[in-house]
């Protein structure tokens, strides 16, 4: 049943939620799979070990995927000067004994 105190249309809190603050849910959900996680982790070196043994491509996805869930992607930067140009377009580097030069 419908609250009497609120009207149709009307929103309780019309600022809404702030901006990049977690839903209490997806903190739930994160802080289970963490413990998870945490009280897993001798199990968990030995599940990845076996399944590295067969596949280690899919062994490292699944420590990448479960990496995703809780350490935050990096934004990609790029350097350039005030005028919008690289600023990095000159820099080379070199490896090993290259005795061409």
């Amino acid at each position: 049943m419908a609250n009497p105190n609120w009207k149709p249309g009307v929103s309780g809190n019309p600022e809404g939620r702030k901006k990049g603050s977690a839903n209490k849910y997806t903190k739930q959900v994160k802080e289970a799979m963490g413990m998870l996680l945490e009280n897993n982790l001798d199990n968990l070196s030995l599940w990845l070990a076996q399944i590295a043994a067969d596949d280690p491509a899919k062994a490292m996805d699944i420590v990448i995927r479960l990496s995703e869930r809780f350490v935050p992607k990096l934004s990609q930067q790029q350097i350039t000067g005030g005028d919008g140009e690289d600023l990095l377009k000159n820099i080379s580097f070199k490896f090993g004994n290259d005795s061409e030069e």
